[in-house]
């Protein structure tokens, strides 16, 4: 008879947990959630105390079979899904399903021998405050999806859907796009002078700051920034070209031109040298976030795939002669805290491998105020486990996923690079050109973190000594909008804001992806017109909603719960009421969008008449104008100007089908299968 049952969510998991428990203990898997909220209908009792109709998830009676028996056989039955509020809510949804009275409930951080089994040693209840927390998320979500959605979908088009947290996404992207559309590009021109010491080859660069008598105005200006280096004007996206004060700005072409007159027969000589030794320190190890973040910009990961593969690096990976073992902690946190043994063990690896002189104090970063921290930050569950020893076992996904963890992790806990730096400040007639350089003097953590920018070294130099001027390069520029979000920086966006967090991220954008309110060109989020509708009626009817400092605030109180501060009852109060009549208002209010219909100059093949472009729930598509009288149709082609090399076939916008990926392909698909990701550019005339 076994004596003791353990379930967990995943096979994976449970095939880990088995081997580092005895005989005496069966690992069974409930394979996620085996309860939910019903499909259709709302679900929730708002009359009394928005008492949730939870019901067992289709297809899922057998396996609760096989687990209530398990439970029968077993003398104790310990529920070990993961360690957060959706795990919390899964462990009483298999105490309530099986009918378990005194179930155990097994917390651990990561799947190790050692955690497993003090997990087991020392097992708490079930923590009612925590399931609240998600009850209270899942019911809130719940009523401001149904209640909303169906509103939508009568109003603007069938499919349409609004999310608590989604809606505030789309809101945050529609407002870039209306800041890019509305941005004046501003002209500004930098002069950059090519210099070096008399009558010798090596030379350098020079970027024109300022004015003489502008120069302590500008570097008290730069102290005030706390910059080290002048920032470059090309930098200024969605600022004016004059960033400090004292900076020189150059509006035309024309004012150019005057100020290279000055400089053509001007003497160049060094005005001061400045030398420093600057230190660089590591960033933390990582959260759900900035691992999302840096896997999408590094690796070019969507979160999703990045958070399916952390996945499988937590669960456990099949190590040959080590069996199964899991290589990183628990992939959804907010916090940047390692625990005091993982802290000695890197600072001893680091010590082993590199030398005392390399281990640091370990950044571990400031906490926010939304920051949890129940779990420590993502780090590897044995840091002498390096990427060349696991490399063998993973895929090369995990592979590069677990390396970028590993190296972060390590770094964080090594001293800072030492950098040798300079800045030269030169005269030319009323004008002052600043040179910068740097050299590594120390790596520290560069010795296992890759280091991006190159060493930029400069002659020797002296004050009041004269350089020989080799060449003047004027350059236009103009001051950028704000960019598109990416992946990356909408995740970015929305911590910042405080909305969302670490197990919402990847739901958020996929469902304003899956909903086709978004397209994604060269990676950045553009709203369709459907994203863009949905935005302003929200907004109109729902302000609340959108609002990030409302739905931040909201976050807040769901922590609240969590930490029994308030009942999950009373939260739902709070918000109900108002929303309720926000709701009525709206259904009294709301008309019915009207669809844009862009005519084109093509007739109708079956009737004669004009075709238009219309959009509907898949996205734009071409009619005939007399519908429904007429039906023809056929799908829309955004042609970019440019034909295909191999049958000289218009080239036109496509997405993919599973993920709406924007890539090019030819109009003559299938006969021409052509496709490029990005976006070809016309041929132009050579005159």
């Amino acid at each position: 008879m076994t004596k003791k049952l353990v379930i967990v969510e995943s096979p994976a998991k449970a095939k880990t947990i088995e081997k580092f428990l005895g005989r005496d203990f069966e690992v069974r898997a409930s394979m996620g959630h085996i309860m939910d909220l019903p499909k259709k209908g709302l679900g929730v009792n708002t009359r009394k105390d928005f008492a949730p109709q939870y019901e067992i998830i289709e297809k899922k009676d057998k396996l609760i079979d096989d687990l209530k028996a398990a439970s029968k056989r077993a003398d104790e039955v310990f529920l070990a899904p993961d360690p957060d509020r959706e795990g919390e809510f899964i462990a009483w949804s298999l105490k309530e399903t099986l009918g378990l009275q005194h179930p155990h409930r097994a917390v651990f951080n990561e799947i190790t021998r050692s955690a497993v089994q003090d997990a087991i040693k020392k097992p708490r209840v079930i923590n009612e405050d925590l399931f609240n927390a998600q009850q209270a998320r899942r019911v809130l979500d719940r009523l401001v999806g149904y209640k909303i959605s169906p509103l939508l979908w009568r109003r603007i088009q069938s499919g349409t859907s609004a999310g608590r947290v989604q809606s505030v996404a789309l809101r945050l992207i529609c407002d870039r796009e209306a800041e890019i559309r509305a941005f004046v590009p501003e002209e500004y021109w930098s002069i950059i002078a090519t210099l070096s010491k008399k009558r010798q080859q090596e030379r350098f660069e020079a970027q024109l700051i300022t004015r003489l008598k502008d120069i302590t105005a500008f570097n008290s200006q730069e102290g005030a920034n706390g910059s080290e280096e002048p920032v470059p004007q090309a930098a200024l996206n969605g600022k004016s070209a004059i960033a400090e004060k004292g900076r020189i700005k150059i509006s035309s072409k024309e004012e150019a031109d005057a100020i290279l007159a000055d400089l053509r027969g001007a003497t160049y000589t060094v005005l001061k040298v400045e030398e420093k030794e600057q230190r660089r320190q590591p960033n933390p190890p990582y959260t759900t976030s900035t691992m999302q973040q840096e896997a999408s910009v590094r690796l070019y990961f969507k979160p999703k795939r990045t958070m399916s593969l952390a996945q499988h690096l937590y669960e456990g990976i099949e190590m040959g002669e080590r069996g199964h073992q899991g290589l990183i902690t628990y992939m959804r946190t907010d916090s940047t805290r390692i625990s005091d043994e993982a802290q000695a063990k890197v600072k001893s690896y680091i010590a082993s491998e590199y030398g005392q002189p390399y281990v640091g104090q370990g950044r571990t970063g400031k906490a926010k105020a939304t920051t949890q921290d129940a779990h420590e930050a993502i780090r590897p569950t044995d840091v002498t486990l390096t990427p060349k020893i696991v490399k063998p076992y993973l895929t090369a996904e995990q592979f590069k996923l677990y390396d970028l963890i590993w190296r972060r992790f390590v770094a964080s806990f090594m001293t800072p690079a030492v950098f040798d730096t300079v800045r030269v400040d030169i005269t030319a007639a009323q004008y002052v050109f600043r040179a910068n350089g740097s050299h590594l003097k120390f790596p520290g953590f560069y010795a296992v973190w890759p280091r991006e920018e190159d060493e930029k070294m400069l002659p020797a130099l002296t004050a009041q000594e004269v350089l020989d001027l080799h060449d003047l390069k004027p350059e236009q520029h103009f001051t950028q909008p704000p960019p598109r979000y990416t992946e990356a920086s909408l995740i970015k966006e929305l911590e910042e804001q405080g909305i969302g967090r670490p197990s919402t991220y990847v739901p958020i954008i996929s469902t304003i992806q899956d909903r086709g309110y978004v397209d994604q060109e060269q990676r950045r989020f553009i709203p369709t017109w459907l994203g863009a509708t949905v935005n302003e009626v929200m907004n109109k009817h729902f302000p609340d909603i959108v609002d990030t400092s409302f739905t931040a605030d909201m976050e807040k109180k769901l922590d609240d719960v969590e930490e029994g501060r308030q009942s999950w009852t009373e939260f739902l109060r709070s918000f109900y009421g108002d929303f309720k009549v926000s709701m009525e208002k709206a259904e009294a209010e709301m008309n019915r969008v009207q669809k844009p219909v862009e005519e084109i100059d093509e007739l109708c093949p079956d009737c004669g008449r004009n075709l238009v472009i219309r959009t509907g729930r898949f996205g734009r598509f071409i009619s005939c104008s007399g519908f429904p009288e007429c039906r023809y149709r056929h799908s829309f082609m955004n042609k970019t100007g440019a034909l295909c090399p191999i049958c000289n076939g218009d080239l036109v916008e496509r997405k993919t089908k599973q993920k709406k990926r924007v890539f090019y392909g030819c109009s003559n698909y299938p006969a021409c299968n052509f496709a490029i990701w990005e976006r070809p550019v016309p041929d132009l005339c050579p005159n």
